[in-house]
This record gives structure tokens, sequence and C-alpha cells, in this order.
């Protein structure tokens, strides 16, 4: 079990004030995504969205150099953790490396975000509330005017990323989810073509997200009326002393961990997530598939680690199928997609499902596993996304129209764009966990979790499954490299954004994969304790 006693400074050592410097990197994120709401309004149109593509990318980089002077002033405190904000907010190793991972993420998405190609479009409608085929969405195409919201409202979710796993009370962790999640309603029915589908994409994610939304108020209110505090520490604290219903603290804490588990996609509370990976901007489902995820694990790790594990025998139960049903889930309904998107979308449940394991047992080495696993799957997730992003179809006429897909529409594509096709491919083999990448020590890490935890049995299930999905990666790699071009296909140039967070997610891909230690020494101090 993570959570140890003699991990636990005593109260007297805590200072439980505001620390600023370690607050910074949030503050300059969601400060600079109110500085951009402003720059919307005021900036002229013509140089709108120049300004803000330039303007976010080094939003999130000032919180990057933030970032770095936190944590130097983090190993310098020589304690274990640094509890700020009056309580709210608790910055471990684990919650560090989770602001590490959040913007890294989130700089490669927006760079995919803020492409546009040679065709002088991008991912994101002129003015999304323009009515599909409307004379007025065809006046906003002629003059060029170009919406560009779409930036503040990514780095408003990217802010509510960073605090998700740094929470110490549910109230924060509410807000931060709320944060990370209306900003993506609204991304998500911004799509430039196939508008109605974007648009109920949106609408179906955020019925879906309300519901999760409900499932984890309920678990709130439960737990607070069993230990009378919405801190996650006096809760776990309170645990193996209070003499207050079991089943109050039981059902609260499965209702909370359901609303996390809509968040990640984890079946049977995946329904949303096909339908909104394929309905929304390519860009943005990368962000939503990387970094909306990896937040929402680690919370759920660190809400599981802290509090659920002590319940032993009722949770593990409940979380016993839930892994075992996602894996199947994300497994066999992807084996049958002709979507790419879909595909993926299938895939990223099934990747829920092998890190579910790491969860299951409270090993010592779960933090860290997880850690390392969300960042990997995220770089090879956003890179993945991104060559989706470039990949088009001709119309009859031979003009440049749609994204390409249908798996079949990427027949030939090693022949025709082999670096493309090569990306994808580094990208595929991480999926599949082949060694040499770094989702083959992601996976590692996870199943010897599974297995230190005494999940021997999950893990079983999960290589079977891992194979398994293997074959739909290698079905789209066979359509790339040994079969012929279709003439219909095509790839457009970019302005290079796009091209630039691709290559990065190749390397870091390469990297991970052959130099692990680069973050596992860093993430090995990542475990969770709780004030």
């Amino acid at each position: 079990m993570v959570v140890m006693d003699n991990l636990l400074p005593s109260t007297e050592t805590l200072d439980l004030g505001l620390h600023w410097v370690h607050l910074m990197p949030v503050i300059v994120i969601l400060a600079g995504a109110a500085i951009g709401v402003l720059l919307e309004a005021f900036v002229p149109r013509k140089v709108r969205w120049t300004t803000q593509i330039i303007y976010t990318p080094l939003v999130v980089l000032l919180s990057a150099f933030m970032l770095i002077i936190s944590g130097d002033s983090l190993m310098r405190e020589e304690i274990p953790l640094s509890v700020i904000a009056n309580g709210e907010v608790i910055l471990d190793g684990f919650g560090f490396g989770g602001e590490v991972v959040m913007l890294i993420i989130g700089l490669l998405a927006i760079f995919v975000m803020i492409d546009r190609t040679s065709q002088g479009d991008g991912a994101f409608a002129g003015q999304p509330s323009d009515r599909p085929g409307s004379y007025e969405e065809e006046l906003t195409d002629r003059k060029g005017y170009q919406r560009s919201e779409m930036m503040p409202l990514s780095l408003f979710s990217l802010g509510g990323m960073m605090i998700f796993p740094m929470a110490n009370s549910m109230l924060t962790m509410f807000i931060a989810l709320e944060i990370i999640s209306l900003p993506m309603y609204v991304l998500a029915a911004s799509a430039r073509r196939r508008r109605l589908l974007s648009q109920e994409a949106a609408l179906k994610y955020f019925i879906l997200g309300a519901f999760a939304s409900a499932f984890f108020l309920m678990g709130t209110a439960l737990l607070f009326g069993y230990s009378a505090s919405l801190n996650i520490s006096v809760i776990a604290r309170a645990i193996p002393i209070s003499p207050s219903s079991d089943f109050l603290l039981l059902t609260g804490v499965v209702m909370m961990t359901i609303g996390l588990l809509f968040k990640v996609g984890a079946a049977p509370f995946h329904a949303w997530t096909p339908d909104v990976y394929q309905g929304a901007p390519t860009p943005v489902t990368g962000y939503m598939a990387a970094g909306v995820k990896a937040a929402a694990f680690m919370t759920l790790t660190r809400f599981y680690l802290t509090v659920a594990t002590q319940l032993n025998w009722d949770m593990e139960i409940f979380m016993w199928t839930v892994a075992i049903m996602t894996m199947i889930v994300g497994t066999f309904f992807g084996l049958v997609q002709g979507n790419i998107k879909r595909m993926l979308a299938y895939s990223s449940i099934a990747h829920a499902g092998f890190m579910l394991i790491a969860l299951i047992g409270g090993a010592d080495i779960s933090p860290m596993a997880v850690t390392f696993y969300v960042l990997t799957y995220g770089v090879a997730t956003v890179g993945a996304f991104g060559v989706v992003y470039l990949v088009r179809t001709r119309s009859e006429t031979g003009s440049i129209v749609g994204e390409a897909n249908e798996l079949q529409q990427w027949k030939g594509l090693g022949k025709t764009s082999p670096l493309l096709a090569v990306s994808m491919m580094i990208f595929l083999l991480s999926f599949a966990g082949i060694p040499l990448t770094a989702g083959f020590i992601g996976k590692f890490l996870v199943f010897s979790a599974g297995i230190e935890g005494g999940a021997t049995i999950l893990v079983f299930i999960a290589v079977i499954s891992s194979a398994i999905t293997a074959f739909y990666y290698f079905r789209l790699a066979m359509y790339m490299f040994l079969s012929d071009p279709d003439p219909k296909t095509a790839v457009v140039a970019s302005n290079g954004t796009a091209v630039s967070a691709v290559v990065i997610c190749v390397i870091a891909t390469i990297v991970l994969g052959l130099f692990p230690g680069i973050i596992l020494n860093f993430s090995s101090i990542g475990a969770i304790v709780v004030p």
C-alpha cells in the first residue's frame, strides 16, 4: 500500500498557507487564459489569430519555466510534500510529476491545434455558430474570418488538468474537473468540416459529462457525511478509526470512482468516447485523448491509493470487474472499426484497462507506473492524431477536402508520404507495446505493479488483450506499406507546427523506449503521501 505512516510528516512541520512559488505554474496558465479572452475581445480581427497562436505557446513555456523554479524550491525544502493553498492542494512528487506531464502534453497538443495547412485552413470552423452550408458560412470562408477563442479555452482546460492531480479537497477536485470539461465541450463542437457530427459529439460529451459530475458530487456528499470533511487526507485518516457507517463510506467511494472512470473512458462508462473522438476536431481529439485522460487517471490514482485502497476486498471486486470489461470492450470493439479515429478511441479504452491494473492492490510502484504510462501514451496519442490531421481526401475535381478517416483511405501512404507513414507506424508500435518503444516500458511497469499488487490474473488477461489489439494496429500498417496508393488520398503541407509536434512525439517515443531512465529516475520520487 502506497500510503504509509512513516511517510506522513507531523502537522507541526507543515505550512498550510499559500506557497505562491508552487502555485505560479497554474496561475500563469489560468491568468494567461483570462488575458487571452481579452485579446480575443480587443485585438483587431485581422491579426487576432496570429496573435493568439504566438501568445498561447508562450504562456505554456512561461508556466514550464515557473515549474522549474517551483521544483527547485521544493527540492531545497527537503520535505516529502508541500501542502499549499490552505490544504486544498498537495504538491508531492506525484503532483509535481502530474504538472510536468500536463505541460508537455498541452504544449504538443497546442502545436497541432494552431496549425494551418497549405490549403489555408485549420481544424476549426471560421465561425462555429454558422449553420453548415449557409450563406453566413460561405461569407465567413470568403472573407477568411477565423475565430480564435479556441486558444484561451485550451489554456483554461490545461490549467484544470494541472490542478486535478494535485487536489487534496473534493471541492477543489470538482472545480478542476469542470475547468477541464467546460472548455472541451465547446472545442468539440467547433470542427471546420462535418459540423453537425461535431456538434452532436459535443452534445453527447456534455450530457454524459453531466452524468459523471452528478456521480462525483453525490459521492462527495456521502463522503462528507461520513467524515464531516471534504479533505481527502482527512477521509483517508478517518477510515481506520471512524465508527461511522461503512455502507456510507463504500457508496461514496464507489460513486466518486465512477465519476472519474467516466473521464478515463473505462467500461461500462465509455459510451461517449468513440462518438466524441470521431466528431471533435482532430487536434482537440488528440488533446482530449492524451490530456484529459492523463489528468483524470492521475487524479483517480491519488484518490484510489489514499482512500479506496483501504476498503480492500469491497473495492477490488468492483475494480477487477471494471478493468476486465474495459480491456474486453477496447480490444474486441476496436477490431471491427473502419474509422481510424474510432479505432484509436477503442484503443484508448483498452489502455485505460491496462492502467487500471496498476491501481488494483496499491503497489508501491503504482504512482511511478501511472506517471510514466500517461506520459508515453499521451505523447504517442498527440502524435498519432497529428498525423491523422494531415492526411486528407481529394474530391472528384482533385481539390483537397476533408480528412481521410477511413482505414481504407490510408492505403499506400507509405509510398506517397513515407516519413508520415513511418511516424504513424512508430506510434502504433508504441500502442502495441513493442520493445524499444516507450509503450513497451509503460506496459511493463503497469503490469509489474499489477503483479506486485496481487493482480496476476488481470495481467495475464491484459497480455492477451494487448496481443489482440496489435492486430488492428498492424492492419493499418499493412494498408500503409503493403497496398497500392489510393488516388483520392493526399497529404497536406502544414505551416510547420503540426509537423514539429509529430517529430517531437516520434523522438520522445523512441528515446523513452531506449532510455527510460530519463523519466523513471524522476518519477521514482512520485510516491503519493497524505498530510
